[in-house]
This record gives structure tokens, sequence and C-alpha cells, in this order.
């Protein structure tokens, strides 16, 4: 793994590590997530709250995030390299380091060809730029992971920082990003889940959450390179495909899927519950009783 130069701040402290994420962990989307949610989410035991998105970066998000929470990771998921420069996300990482030490984890990743357009360039060889940047501006890379889908990319995440946070995938993939990054580095995915035994309005949920995803060219090329055909992900994408995708059932079948990805693998599940924009504390509290957080 490289190394980071000092910072001002942490010149002369002890070695920099990882923060602990705990097994299980909330991923939500930046504008969804408020002080009150972090709050009640460190209460029902769970290790770490995923910012989703792009957050923006000077992290004024994460700060706001720690400063409501007492013990809880909060952790990036993840900031986008074309839109936040890595000059400025470090200043920001000092800042809250300074003030939370330990409690933040920086996740970065190139994001998507389509939302980025021309500027998308050479995205392997931007991503290696903007690490070295990091390494410049004296971010330890134990306490950055990375947002890896091919075997390039997480072979990156294991050499340059804490592991990988993978996006939009299964327990297969999870088995291979832990077999190509090794027993050390961090596997953390993100996992969907609908709480409901009502599958039609369950896979009515998922789909509409899913459209999107599928119609991108690096999760559509994950997910054909990992157990489904492209005609099972077309037209909005195959009832068994959906269910694979977002499971749904009771808190007690929801508890099955997260740990399918930790047999799989995964270090940490960071769990996203749909539909995004309902409230999800009765699911995250269901959810935390089954896995016992608490």
């Amino acid at each position: 793994m490289t190394s980071a130069a000092p910072s001002p701040q942490t010149s002369g402290s002890a070695a920099p590590t990882t923060p602990q994420l705990g097994r299980v962990g909330l991923w939500r989307s930046g504008p969804l997530l408020t002080p009150e949610l972090a709050a009640a989410v460190e209460r029902l035991g769970y290790g770490t709250i995923w910012i989703g998105g792009s957050p923006a970066a000077d992290l004024q998000i994460a700060e706001r995030l720690l400063e409501a929470t007492e013990h809880v990771t909060v952790a990036t998921g993840i900031v986008n390299i074309w839109s936040s420069p890595a000059t400025e996300v470090a200043a920001s990482f000092h800042r809250l380091e300074l003030a939370h030490p330990g409690r933040f984890l920086l996740g970065v990743g190139i994001g998507h060809r389509e939302a980025i357009g021309d500027r998308y360039q050479k995205p392997f060889a931007a991503l290696v730029e903007y690490l070295d940047t990091l390494d410049a501006e004296g971010v330890p890379a134990e306490r950055r992971v990375i947002s890896a889908l091919g075997p390039r990319t997480l072979e990156l995440a294991a050499a340059r920082s804490a592991g990988t946070h993978p996006y939009m995938t299964t327990p297969t993939h999870t088995r291979f990003a832990r077999e190509t990054i090794g027993p050390e580095a961090l596997v953390a995915p993100e996992q969907r889940l609908v709480l409901g035994t009502d599958a039609v309005a369950a896979r009515e949920a998922a789909r509409g959450f899913l459209e999107r995803y599928l119609a991108l060219a690096n999760y559509r090329r994950t997910l054909e390179s990992h157990g489904f055909t492209a005609a099972e992900l077309d037209d909005g994408a195959t009832d068994e495909a959906v269910d694979a995708l977002a499971p749904h059932g009771t808190a007690a079948d929801l508890a099955v899927a997260v740990e399918a990805q930790l047999d799989a693998g995964a270090d940490h599940v960071c769990v996203q519950l749909l539909p995004q924009r309902d409230d999800p504390m009765a699911g995250l509290e269901a959810l935390a009783t089954e896995l016992s957080l608490r």
C-alpha cells in the first residue's frame, strides 16, 4: 500500500488506521440524510453512515453528521473525482479529522461516462492521478476506499487504499472482489433491500429504482460478468433478476440477504432501503433487531 505524506494534523501521531465500520451500515442519498436520522441510526447499532451520491468537496454534509453523532463512522459513497478536486477534498478531510479524529472514511470513484460526458477520458489514469494528489496532500491510504468493480480497479483499491466500496453488486461479485484483492483489504458493498411481503409492490419499487442503473454501462458490464444475462436485465429486468438485485420480504428475509454478502467475503455491508424517499426508520429498526446490531 502506498504510504501517504503526513499532514500537519497527523504528523508525529500514531500510524493511521482504517475506522471501525461495524458489520452493517446505512447507505442513503446525501440529500436524504439529516443529523436527526444519523443520531437515530447510531442508536440502532449501525456502524457506518454512507453518504450516497456525489457529495461536494467541502464535505459539509459529513461534518453535520459527525457533529450529530458520537462514535459512528461517516463515509462517502462516493466523492466523484471529476467534480470534486482532490486538493479541496484533502483539505476537507483534514478539517474533519481535526474535529472528529478517526471517524471519517473517504470513498472516491470515477462515476459514470453517461453522466460525465466529454470529461470522462482515461478514467483509470485519472483515478491514479487523484490518488497521487491525495497522497501529496497527506490523506492516508488507510483512510480512503475506492468504488471498484473490475479487476484492475480492485487491484488498485487494494494497493492504494483500505479497500473497495462496490455499488449495485450481488454476493457473486463480492466473492470475486474478495478473491481479487486478497484477505486483508476491506470489502464493503452496498446492498439494496425492500421491506415488504407484497411481491408485486416490492418489485415495482425495486424496478423504479433499478431502471436508471441498468442503463449505465459499467453496472451492466459488471452484472453480465457475474451471473446475469442481457435478456434478464433488459426491459425492466425479469422478476428473478429484480429479486436478486433488490431482495424483498420480512426483516428476517432481509437479514438473510445481508448475511449472504458477509458470507461471500464482505467485511461490512451498507444497506439501502427502497423506496429511496420513504422514511427508512421502521425497516432499519426491524433489521437491526434481526441482525442483533445493538
